[in-house]
């Protein structure tokens, strides 16, 4: 009878070590998500977008501004940046500026809602700019895109800044309707008759 118990046990261990075997092997076979590091000082976005990259199995850190993005690229490795102009205490210029000298292979979006912005964009080594409000299944082909870029093609993108460079400019009628739809209060307009 003991021998059928240590049988037991034995069979048992083995069948506890191969369900850790292929539960490791599945995540292993499973592709690492990447980090995605997404600075803006807009909480709206921060929240929508961090949902949104989730959703697709990214890996999302947040910075409020350039200074935390900083921190946060030189703490842990970065896949690749979205990154908003207007932040407080550093802007997004001055962080993008410190980007391309400390990794300019790091992919970098900057998403912004000034207009007019792209050439300045495109100098400074970003490698797409993207108006808001976002066209969300661009930003996340986008995206798809420069994570897959074969490190050769980065390489020469890097020492070029104008080839490969992607921009997609506010709709103007997508921006003109969602006004619309937030502005559905009428207002009293005083006419020249009415004075």
């Amino acid at each position: 009878m003991r021998k059928t118990y240590e049988f037991a046990i034995a069979s048992f261990r083995n069948e506890i070590r191969c369900a850790a075997d292929k539960a490791l092997a599945a995540q292993l076979s499973k592709p690492m998500s990447k980090k995605i590091l997404l600075v803006d000082d807009e909480c709206s976005i921060l929240e929508a977008l961090s949902k949104v990259l989730g959703a697709e199995d990214y890996e999302v850190v947040l910075a409020e501004d350039g200074k935390d993005a900083v921190e946060k690229i030189a703490a842990a490795p970065i896949d690749l940046v979205l990154l908003d102009l207007g932040l407080p205490v550093k802007d997004g210029w001055a962080t993008l500026e410190w980007l391309a000298e400390i990794n300019p292979l790091l992919p970098v979006i900057v998403i912004t809602g000034r207009s007019e912005q792209q050439a300045l964009a495109e100098k400074a080594g970003a490698d797409a700019l993207m108006e808001k409000p976002l066209d969300v299944p661009l930003l996340l082909q986008t995206i798809r895109e420069l994570l897959d870029e074969p490190l050769e093609s980065r390489v020469r993108r890097a020492s070029d800044p104008a080839r490969g460079f992607r921009y997609a400019p506010c709709d103007s009628l997508v921006l003109r309707e969602m006004l619309l739809k937030r502005l559905t209060t009428s207002y009293p307009c005083r006419g020249p008759e009415n004075n």
